[in-house]
């Protein structure tokens, strides 16, 4: 992940200073979630397009989940963000070579 990158993902989160714990935290779940999408079949977009913006959301989205997650939770409802799993169907859908 390179420094742009970075900042704007610590901005999406909120995190303003962050130690080196929460950043290598951070850079490994931003690698597991640009793993999911791209086994997902969703490749990722080149930069500055609208395409890219959609795939860097949900990778901030996944990122910020598994960030404020890291705790134990017991007897914790989790509930998943429909705007978030419409934006994966859409951009698994329209992904170069997918069937229609």
């Amino acid at each position: 992940m390179d420094a742009d990158r970075l900042a704007a993902l610590l901005a999406y989160c909120r995190i303003e200073n962050p130690d080196g714990a929460d950043l290598m935290t951070l850079e490994g779940l931003y690698q597991a979630a640009v793993g999911y999408l791209t086994n997902a079949g969703i490749a990722e977009p080149p930069p500055d397009t609208p395409r890219r913006a959609q795939y860097d959301l949900c990778v901030n989205h996944m990122v910020l989940d598994a960030f404020d997650q890291r705790g134990a939770a017991e007897n914790a409802v989790i509930h998943e963000n429909p705007a978030f799993r419409r934006l994966i169907a859409q951009l698994k859908l329209t992904e170069a070579g997918a069937v229609s």
